[in-house]
């Protein structure tokens, strides 16, 4: 019986959880999750009112979670070379300034003498902020054949800072996922175990250029996972095909990592390992209920969030006839040719997850920046490709408790793919305990340096600062800046 499958045993379950343990309550957070492929563009200045835009920071965004593709463009050199971190180094600088500056907090560009460490420790004023901690930094990554294992540690008391934090990022060649949270919410949850994680399967199955980069983390009692990806191209017949495969290789190839310390943690650390957690749920349910058991650390809830440049075409439909029907605006015929819908009723991909309703224009492929006609079509253009036009930027979603507030395109003409983004509203559960909150940052934090820093030499080495000295300065700054106030 415990065993079962179906909503209303969850129902009972959650409640049965509430029951064991009553010292928990349900919170509400908003999450924005967006997903751009910038056709290996550089984050250029001009582009920081678009972002602006795109993103529209307000109170009710508690959490963003972004995934970019193609990042820098998809030639040998970048897939296979050495990763360079100046790309994700200067979008995460343009985004952090968007969500910052334009709701007045203060965000610096990082200075020089970077605290170079996997091991950062904060204390805040105790009269005015509860006390955090970073640790443990690291991720499945492995550098040169050897993991990265420094050890160092650096206590600085800082007060204030920055609206959003940036929670952790992860790039791999052009596939890119940056998260940013409330600095308050830090503050006010439990927020534990963010892990990142890669999976390269393009050229020969083992590239970079095509992929996913990942990351893990618990809120109180609740798990999230969000994948970023960017999955085979083409519109032949059989390419969906190729698309299937590289979404089961992601589900079965990412990992994150795990140290001596998770030895009795229960969050999860593969993709379904997350989708598997309300089993696992049950498991402990019925063992609580035989032995009379409180558990108050267990993760009882996952949320996953997969989203990126899927690919997805559209099935056995005429160019003109899909151009027709786009300008029309008729959507709901439009989704009968979808070919990842499609593919989920015929249980091919994504069996059980769930995605808004398309009431948008698809989002590729446009003849070029700055240009609102999809490239192609009758009469063609010199030198233009051929492509029916496609929803290929998608979101999806799985687990309980999530529910879709809005799904829309952006209309930025950066590149040839339109951005997209859905605002969800998610329940965490949290323990009403007054223990102090422990954040565990298990993650790369990704370098940081600002763009005068950024030469043609390739040799950046002594002007480059981490994300955890942005942190330091940005909040030394914030004081005082408070203190003048």
């Amino acid at each position: 019986m415990f065993l079962a499958d179906g909503d209303d045993f969850m129902e009972d379950i959650y409640v049965s959880s509430l029951e064991i343990d009553p010292c928990t309550s349900t919170n509400e957070l908003r999450i924005f999750v967006g997903t751009w492929n910038v056709a290996g563009r550089a984050p250029v200045g001009s582009l920081a009112v678009d972002l602006e835009e795109w993103l529209k920071p307000q109170d009710a965004v508690d959490i963003y979670v972004l995934g970019f593709q193609e990042i820098v463009p998809l030639k040998t050199r970048t897939v296979i070379g050495a990763e360079d971190p100046r790309k994700a180094t200067n979008w995460n600088l343009l985004i952090g300034k968007a969500l910052n500056e334009s709701s007045g907090c203060p965000w610096l560009t990082p200075m020089l003498n970077p605290i170079s460490s996997d091991s950062y420790h904060y204390v805040r004023n105790p009269g005015l902020e509860k006390r955090a901690s970073f640790s443990a930094i690291c991720d499945n990554t492995r550098m040169r054949g050897k993991p990265i294992t420094q050890h160092r540690h650096h206590q600085q008391a800082v007060i204030g800072g920055s609206k959003y934090k940036l929670m952790a990022s992860k790039k791999m060649v052009g596939v890119f996922i940056s998260v940013w949270m409330k600095e308050e919410l830090v503050t006010k949850y439990s927020v534990s175990n963010v892990k990142v994680s890669s999976v390269a399967c393009g050229i020969m199955g083992y590239l970079g250029n095509k992929g996913s980069v990942s990351v893990s983390m618990s809120i109180e009692r609740t798990s999230f996972c969000f994948i970023a990806a960017h999955l085979a191209s083409g519109e032949k017949q059989g390419d969906e095909g190729r698309r299937n495969h590289q979404v089961s290789e992601i589900f079965k190839r990412t990992s994150f990592p795990q140290s001596a310390k998770d030895e009795h943690n229960l969050h999860p650390l593969t993709i379904l390992g997350h989708e598997n957690n309300r089993n696992l749920c049950k498991l402990v349910v019925l063992t609580i209920q035989i032995h009379e058991i409180k558990l108050s650390s267990f993760l009882w809830n996952s949320r996953i969030f997969w989203f990126g440049d899927l690919n997805y075409r559209l099935y056995n439909l005429e160019d003109n006839l899909a151009r027709h029907l786009i300008q029309k605006k008729d959507w709901k015929a439009l989704q009968e040719f979808d070919q990842l819908r499609r593919e989920q009723e015929d249980g091919g991909v994504f069996q059980g997850w769930r995605e808004g309703n398309i009431e948008f224009a698809p989002t590729y492929k446009y003849s070029s920046s700055n240009c609102n006609r999809y490239s192609g079509g009758v009469p063609s253009r010199s030198g233009e490709k051929q492509r029916t036009p496609a929803w290929c930027d998608r979101i999806l979603w799985y687990g309980k408790g999530v529910k879709l507030l809005s799904y829309l395109r952006s209309e930025i003409k950066f590149s040839d793919h339109r951005p997209v983004s859905a605002l969800f509203s998610t329940q965490i559960e949290v323990n009403k305990s007054s223990n102090p909150r422990i954040f565990s940052k298990d993650t790369i934090v990704p370098n940081i340096m600002p763009p005068e820093q950024i030469g043609t030499s390739g040799n950046y080495e002594e002007g480059k600062a981490t994300l955890l000295s942005l942190i330091v300065k940005d909040k030394e700054a914030s004081s005082i800046h408070t203190q003048k106030l």
